[in-house]
């Protein structure tokens, strides 16, 4: 390493540093608003749900127009985080400034009517697309507007689930297995916090969870360990698990898409079949409660992510039917994102283990929730640093052990295609630079 030119190196550092707090202010000033706006859509949407539950059967039909919306007018929108993440790969194709209505109206006619879907992708790609935006107005280079969309999905990420610091890491960390691009490490972190602070200065609020138990409730005879063996032992087990539910999640949810579309010859018939297969297990199963985010229920009760925090809050397979309904309803044309429902399905797993193992409930409710992300997207750093800013830093050694295995047992799957494999999981290869999609 050279030796640093003091003080001009700083200078010019600060100069650099700057420059993208200006360039990431505008962006992250809109897409929080735009969060915020899209939240209390969301909300909207689930309130007319629950008191209208006769409106899911209108899925089919939602289905239909969201297909013409973007046949019609979306132009390549439709590859959604996958567009963005191919630019940053490789700038030229250009995002659409129209990703960023049409996925937001898209994602709450799907949540409206019952399908079973989440928001990260959306407000991913609401940033994405007012970024790219921005980037072209100010005719930024190549290397600049790699940059700037990062700091628009880190700016959505980090809005939508009140997340800064993990919606900085999880843009640093998604693009690419086993890589990090640390040169966009500032602007991240910044576009994150701005876009969080105006989302939140908005009437909107995000999800409060809580973990009771404390890493420091240990019961081991040897003073230095200071977490409980026998626990650390079941949550190695149950993250294998989590990791195979992430692995299960993407193969069948890119299966689905790729199944559809070989076997049902009209493009605008998939979305009806789709709708219809979610309608007839949810009545099959008697409930709707795994319709929408998951989150909450009308009344408090049911199946939900909250719930799953709590002992007999949710049934035993809970996890799987989510797992189902959200791989058909976005493998079939549907829009919003995967990551809710795999709070959902990491949350309810985590609360079957609990109940098989005899394991603290809400402490695997909460490590399922941030590892079966983390398996899904590659992500474990972020997602541990989630738990943190989720359920507060007292069993973080939990939330690394549970990300970490995760991740590793998902293999090399992902729900974007478009991630690179950077580094390989079995260090077989230690370059590999292939996506997911290949």
């Amino acid at each position: 390493m050279t030796q640093s030119n003091f003080p001009s190196e700083q200078i010019q550092i600060g100069k650099h540093l700057f420059k993208w707090i200006l360039l990431v202010l505008p962006v992250s000033i809109i897409v929080g608003s735009l969060v915020a706006l899209f939240l209390w859509l969301m909300e909207w949407a689930a309130t007319i749900r629950w008191n209208n539950q006769w409106i899911i059967y209108f899925l089919p039909f939602a289905g239909i127009a969201i297909y013409i919306m973007y046949r019609f007018f979306g132009k390549n929108s439709a590859a959604g985080n996958n567009l963005i993440m191919d630019e940053i790969h490789k700038p030229g194709g250009g995002i659409p400034f129209r990703m960023a209505p049409l996925v937001l109206i898209s994602t709450v006619i799907t949540h409206l009517f019952g399908g079973s879907a989440g928001r990260e992708g959306t407000a991913v790609q609401i940033g994405g697309s007012i970024a790219a935006f921005v980037g072209k107005t100010l005719k930024l280079n190549n290397e600049d507007t790699k940059i700037i969309l990062l700091s628009g999905m880190a700016a959505g990420f980090g809005a939508v689930f009140g997340t800064p610091v993990t919606g900085a890491i999880f843009a640093l960390e998604v693009l690419a297995i086993g890589r990090i691009k640390y040169n966009a490490l500032l602007p991240c972190l910044a576009a994150s916090l701005l876009a969080d602070i105006t989302c939140t200065a908005f009437p909107i609020h995000h999800t409060h969870y809580t973990i009771e138990y404390s890493a420091k409730e240990t019961f081991n005879s040897i003073s230095f360990i200071h977490f409980d063996l026998k626990l650390l032992s079941i949550v190695i087990g149950a993250s294998v698990l989590f990791g195979l539910a992430s692995f299960l999640f993407s193969k069948l949810s890119h299966g689905i898409k790729d199944l559809s579309s070989k076997l049902i010859p009209s493009p605008w018939l998939i979305p009806v079949i789709g709708a219809g297969l979610v309608i007839g297990i949810s009545y099959s199963l008697g409930t709707f409660d795994y319709l929408g985010l998951g989150v909450n229920t009308i009344n408090g009760d049911g199946i939900s992510i909250i719930n799953a925090f709590k002992v007999d809050g949710v049934d035993q397979l809970s996890w799987f039917w989510k797992l189902i309904l959200t791989a058909i309803t976005l493998g079939m044309g549907f829009k919003g994102g995967e990551v809710t429902p795999l709070f959902f399905i990491g949350a309810t797993l985590g609360n079957a283990i609990a109940f098989w193992t005899g394991a603290p409930v809400d402490l695997m409710a909460g490590l399922g929730f941030i590892a079966v992300f983390a398996g899904a997207t590659n992500t474990p750093l972020a997602c541990t640093i989630m738990g943190i800013e989720l359920f507060g830093a007292e069993n973080i050694t939990y939330y690394a052990v549970a990300c970490f295995t995760a991740y590793y047992f998902s293999g090399h799957s992902g729900i974007y295609s478009s991630q690179r494999i950077a580094i390989s999981k079995t260090h077989k290869e230690q370059t590999v630079e292939k996506t997911l999609g290949d």
